[in-house]
């Protein structure tokens, strides 16, 4: 049995009990949206915000992890009105049993963020048999009875890499399998890629999205389709032109901003790095080089020894040679500099390594940084690295401080008004990792309706086409949308840098 009413409708929160039990009744009902969805896997409601910009009605949600429950709940689900609350469960697999009916209300589109679980290679087993048992298999239950217009999956890019060719195979089968036209071709594609006016965000985050249109097994099974989308910039963006500034907040809105800021360790660490950028432009006229420096490694190249250089790992190796070479090259800067930098020698070893990303840029403090355990890596104030649920935040060195949660969330794409409400920031930040870039996916889906529009319901096809082309609303500043605006413009010339 579903274990929608106990979940997380608990009596500290009676209002929603009665959500739930409306909501059941509503999805029985017609209602005026232009179509209906089904968010599973859903996270912190990335797939939501873009379905909900396109005119749609969530009808049902489903997330195992109580705390980004709490956070969808806030953002989405509160602040409808009762009759339009969608149904919210906590497991998948308490809905999609083997032996009985799938608990899933009615939908002509299901998205999904599905975790990857690997798939048994024992035998000749393929499609819905050996997706039995993965969470990929519970999909395929609701998709088998269901049958929405269009799936929407969206995964990490390595699933389509070639460790998980089988798993990728078994993916596509299976949705041929039950009638869904897919492209065994990867849709790859990272929202740092998009204008801001489409809803593009400064964020390197590739990932893998299949789409598909139900047309039956018989046509599903017969004909293959190129990917949704290429990887690559959309309408001439150029991804250099991105600014970390435009999803940051002004310093005086943030409570508590002294967690954020960087201590007095990570300070002096980032000031002794800064110096030796400064004392290498100085004398040389150049910054420091791309490879990770190693200040423990630096000896002069003849005291290396290739007996030991060959037992070594290549990559190891090649490091610890390109190290000496530097030392070589610039000993007087080197020397000069640690005789200025004392403190440099206490520095844990970690804090000791620099990887420099960030070409021309004239100092540390202007770049964006990231304590590693392998080091500090610098990369310029342009787009981030993706965001991921550890503890890896972006410090932004102008501000000498990291991404706030809400902050983070911008990133993906979500509205300033999305909130955490007092969550622990270790919480805020996975849930972020976790989620969906909402531009990138927003992208995907709607070049898949327009590329499907014959075989997709009319009302469908019409919402998601008529909505407005950015779902991402307000996450960027103004800022943004002006230079785009600027660059578009038949007499603009290149920005300097």
């Amino acid at each position: 049995m579903n274990d929608t009413l106990p979940l997380h409708f608990n009596m500290s929160a009676p209002k929603l009990d009665k959500a739930v039990a409306s909501a059941k009744l509503a999805g029985m009902a017609k209602d005026s949206a232009a179509f209906r969805y089904a968010d599973l896997f859903a996270g912190i409601g990335g797939f939501h915000a873009m379905l909900d910009h396109a005119g749609g009605r969530c009808v049902y949600v489903s997330e195992i992890d109580r705390e980004a429950r709490q956070t969808y709940l806030r953002n989405w689900v509160e602040p409808l009105p009762e009759s339009r609350r969608p149904v919210v469960n906590t497991d998948i697999t308490m809905a999609t049993p083997d032996d009985g009916p799938v608990d899933v209300p009615p939908h002509d589109v299901l998205a999904a963020g599905f975790p990857c679980q690997p798939f048994s290679k024992s035998g000749y087993q393929r499609g819905m048999d050996e997706a039995r048992g993965t969470l990929f298999w519970n999909i395929a239950r609701i998709l088998e009875e269901r049958t929405p217009a269009v799936v929407l999956l969206e995964n990490v890019r390595n699933i389509a890499g070639p460790r998980h060719t089988h798993e990728w195979d078994v993916i596509i089968q299976t949705l041929r399998e039950i009638g869904y036209r897919v492209s065994s071709t990867p849709s790859v594609f990272s929202p740092h890629f998009l204008p801001p006016s489409l809803g593009g965000t400064p964020q390197v985050r590739d990932r893998v999205f299949i789409l598909g249109t139900y047309v039956g097994p018989g046509d599903a099974a017969q004909v293959e389709v190129p990917p949704t989308v290429v990887r690559g910039p959309v309408e001439g963006w150029s991804v250099h032109d991105w600014d970390v500034e435009w999803v940051l907040d002004d310093d005086a809105d943030i409570q508590d901003i002294g967690k954020y800021q960087l201590t007095e360790d990570e300070t002096a660490w980032v000031k002794v790095w800064d110096d030796l950028v400064q004392r290498m432009w100085a004398a040389r006229g150049v910054r420091l080089p791309g490879f990770p420096l190693w200040a423990d490694a630096w000896i002069p190249e003849r005291a290396l020894d290739p007996l030991e250089l060959d037992a070594l790992p290549r990559w190891k190796s090649e490091i610890l040679i390109k190290n000496a070479r530097f030392y070589d090259e610039h000993r007087d800067v080197i020397r000069d500099w640690k005789r200025a930098n004392k403190r440099f020698a206490t520095f844990p070893e970690s804090r000791r390594k620099l990887e420099w990303q960030a070409q021309d840029t004239g100092s540390l403090w202007e770049t964006v940084m990231h304590f590693r355990p392998s080091g500090i890596r610098a990369k310029a104030p342009t787009y981030l690295p993706a965001l991921v649920a550890i503890t890896q935040t972006s410090v932004v060195g102008s501000r000498r401080r990291r991404l706030t949660p809400h902050e983070a969330a911008r990133l993906q794409g979500l509205q300033r008004n999305f909130c955490f409400s007092g969550q622990r920031d270790q919480a805020s930040y996975k849930q972020v990792g976790n989620g969906v870039a909402v531009g990138a996916a927003w992208h995907v889906f709607r070049t898949h309706v327009e590329q499907n529009t014959a075989d997709l319901p009319p009302g469908l096809v019409r919402a998601v086409l008529s909505a407005p082309l950015n779902p991402t609303g307000d996450a960027l500043s103004p800022a943004a949308v002006e230079l785009q605006q600027l660059r578009s413009r038949p007499d603009s010339v290149p920005l300097a840098g």
